[in-house]
């Protein structure tokens, strides 16, 4: 089974705490060989992946632009090179700026790779182009399932 993940960035770690327990179910969940798709950016996207490799499961990044980790925090960049690092392939867009039309491209790339897309998603519309509510909107169109996380009791800023 391949799984992508999409999520909301920047949220407390009251609430990473609540999502990455539904992570860990989501995955534990699922049946046959694991392979989770990422973008790596920094929260739900590394929390998935490192639930993954937890599970035994292998990885696989796409990486929306040659410039996509420098527009990363740069607290994130160690984690994200580590857990590049351990991917067993790695997809790219081809695009070289970090603009948001490249992270829409990246994930309509992850979304073309997996059999379901989680989201961690509040269900409101997306704060600027590429953002988690299109992510979903796109994965609804071209008929990939989605999965959402949003437990009881998260907020975000």
């Amino acid at each position: 089974m391949r799984i992508g993940i999409t999520g909301h960035r920047g949220l407390s770690e009251r609430v990473e705490n609540l999502i990455r327990q539904e992570l860990e179910r989501a995955v534990k969940q699922t049946e046959g060989d694991l392979v989770g798709v990422t973008c790596l950016a920094d929260g739900p996207d590394t929390w998935f992946a490192e639930t993954i490799l937890d599970q035994g499961g292998r990885l696989e990044v796409v990486i929306p632009a040659t410039a996509y980790r420098d527009g990363l925090p740069a607290w994130h960049h160690p984690k994200y090179d580590e857990l590049l690092r351990r991917a067993s392939d790695v997809h790219s867009t081809g695009l070289t700026d970090s603009t948001s039309e490249a992270h829409q491209a990246g994930s309509e790339t992850l979304v073309g790779l997996v059999d379901e897309l989680v989201a961690v998603w509040d269900g409101l519309p997306a704060r600027g182009f590429g953002g988690t509510a299109d992510v979903v909107a796109y994965a609804e169109r071209v008929g990939v399932p989605v999965r959402i996380v949003w437990p009881a009791g998260a907020v975000r800023d």
